[in-house]
């Protein structure tokens, strides 16, 4: 029983860990200070803002570091290197210490770094723990490193709101702190047992109800999220958010008292029937099964090579038998993967077209938002809006948040909804094409709040599916590998844009207070950028949407197979 509770006690710590670690989110906000005190131009400012993503680049160490220490040591490691990084950047910005540029460049690498052992630390403590669930633990903890900014914004404005080099000095501590409070459940972590039908269901039903508390979190960021001149107020809002992500405390001890109520109370009572099922018992049975190395190669393989042949309807053969049709049908049917699931180790990958078309979506979705994040204080100052900032960095923290949870509606839906996965990933990449577009239409606050919020919903469902869709297009026991190597577009999208949208911007630019500092002033700031950006999202749409045709029948034979598992074993 007390395993089990200790289990849930993990989740909260990870989700903890999680929702202070999203410290590039928050970037924007002291940019624009940034940029002054060192006396640089916006171009140089961009590599900076390069320089916290290209710390994704080397997230592999992450794991090799995994191999040789404790997970502990890993998670603090990831604290250390982020309070040495943004704490000399907070000296710096508060004219304590004076560096050169490119010893301010290395301190925003060491903190992109940090941020991705984070991560990793969070991955494997919900992959060891939720075997069953694991892709429910990951996609809930996941979203909460989307409302990063959003807690530091209330965390500032309850502290001091005129001083944006606040949140970097946040950025240091507050992750080392939150470190030291999840290490007691990281050090008690449960031996790994199997679950019961019945136990990997009520995990099911405990995940549905911590995604509720974590859409009433988002709710009460989204509705406070302006600031206020009021101190007492401001700090009255930030103690709700922390009650907020302190209440999932409770599930542990419930699940201690249901447990100590079924064994000491109900076994002297037999009742009946059942409440809620949120996914059916058989399934996860073959989930269960499909976890494991073994059962995910050699079941499927059987039912794929048993199983599906019997089960094709006249319409899926009508559809195999029209193959040979015009040049789009053959750009689509060429080389299709055959299967969900199947192992594509590095060579294999890269000669894989569905992996191109995933990558070209990737960097003309999901980057383009977070370069547009990172631009997001340049872009509020050049449209007189520089008091909205923190606003807009809470507005597109909290809509990536609610982005990062849709991401799991697929598993929630699918008994009576199934669509294909990178069908939602085009689906999710819309917003991003609308927005830009509404930006560069319109210079209006209206617009910009608007444009800010449809982006942050698209790229954290973006963020946050894309290693279930990595996972199952190129195999889950390679998911590690593959995934570094997709997410490779960020720091090239990151460079690539930002560098785009600095030539754009100092072209309209007048000198600044220094003389290589610059500052652009009214709507051509940043005009031609929304524009290349929307151009560039819907190639990304396309791409998306090219891949989704591509992969439609793998994944119509995986929901074949597992309806026949179901009837198989009812």
């Amino acid at each position: 029983m007390a395993g089990q509770s200790r289990k849930w006690m993990i989740l909260v710590a990870t989700i903890w860990i999680q929702a202070f670690t999203g410290t590039n989110f928050d970037f924007s906000t002291y940019s624009s200070n940034l940029k002054s005190v060192l006396g640089i131009s916006q171009v140089q400012l961009n590599y900076l803002a390069v320089a916290s993503d290209l710390g994704k680049v080397f997230g592999w160490s992450s794991g090799l570091a995994l191999l040789y220490f404790p997970l502990w040591t890993v998670l603090f490691a990831a604290a250390i290197m982020g309070f040495v990084g943004y704490g000399v950047q907070w000296l710096v910005i508060t004219n304590v210490i004076s560096l050169p540029y490119i010893l301010v460049f290395l301190c925003c690498l060491l903190a992109g770094l940090s941020i991705c052992w984070f991560n990793t630390v969070c991955f494997v403590l919900c992959i060891r723990n939720f075997p069953a669930n694991r892709s429910l633990a990951l996609s809930l903890t996941v979203s909460f490193n989307g409302v990063s900014a959003a807690l530091y914004t209330l965390a500032y404005n309850a502290i001091n709101p005129v001083s944006t080099e606040l949140y970097l000095l946040l950025n240091a501590l507050v992750p080392l702190f939150v470190s030291f409070a999840a290490l007691i459940p990281i050090l008690r972590q449960p031996p790994l047992e199997p679950l019961p039908p019945d136990g990997v269901r009520r995990d099911s039903l405990m995940f549905l109800l911590l995604n509720i508390l974590a859409v009433l979190n988002g709710v009460y960021l989204l509705l406070f999220r302006s600031k206020t001149s009021d101190v007492t107020s401001a700090r009255l809002l930030f103690g709700g958010s922390i009650l907020l992500l302190i209440l999932p405390l409770c599930l542990p001890g419930l699940v201690y008292a249901r447990n100590w109520y079924l064994h000491n109370i109900h076994s002297s009572f037999r009742l009946e029937g059942s409440g809620f099922i949120l996914v059916d018992v058989d399934e996860l049975e073959m989930h269960k099964g499909m976890v494991t190395r073994e059962a995910s190669l050699e079941g499927y393989q059987l039912l794929n090579d048993d199983v599906v042949r019997a089960v094709n309807t006249p319409d899926q053969k009508s559809f195999i038998e029209d193959d040979d049709g015009c040049c789009c049908t053959k750009v689509i049917t060429r080389n299709q993967l055959g299967m969900l699931g199947e192992e594509h180790p590095l060579s294999l990958l890269l000669c894989r077209s569905d992996f191109w078309l995933y990558y070209i979506a990737y960097f003309c979705g999901g980057t383009i938002g977070l370069v547009y994040s990172n631009n997001l204080g340049q872009i509020a100052q050049s449209l007189g809006q520089s008091s909205e900032t923190t606003t807009l960095v809470t507005l597109y923290s909290s809509f990536s948040f609610f982005g990062r949870l849709l991401s799991a509606t697929p598993d929630y839906i699918r008994a009576k909804v199934y669509f294909a996965r990178t069908g939602w990933l085009a689906v999710a990449l819309l917003p991003t094409t609308i927005a830009l577009f509404l930006l560069a239409s319109s210079g209006s606050l209206a617009a910009l709040q608007a444009g800010t919020a449809l982006i942050g919903l698209s790229s954290g469902f973006i963020f946050a599916a894309a290693v279930s869709i990595t996972s199952e297009l190129f195999g889950p026991n390679s998911v590690g590998v593959n995934h570094n190597i997709l997410i490779t577009n960020i720091p090239i999208g990151s460079l690539v844009y930002g560098f785009l949208a600095a030539l754009v911007y100092e072209s309209h630019s007048v000198a600044g207070s220094k003389a290589e500092s610059v500052i652009c002033m009214g709507r051509d700031c940043y005009l031609q950028t929304f524009l290349w950006w929307g151009c560039l999202s819907v190639i990304g749409l396309a791409s998306s949407v090219v891949l989704f045709l591509r992969t439609r029948r793998a994944y119509q034979r995986f929901e074949q197979d597992r309806i026949t598992s179901s009837m198989l074993y009812s």
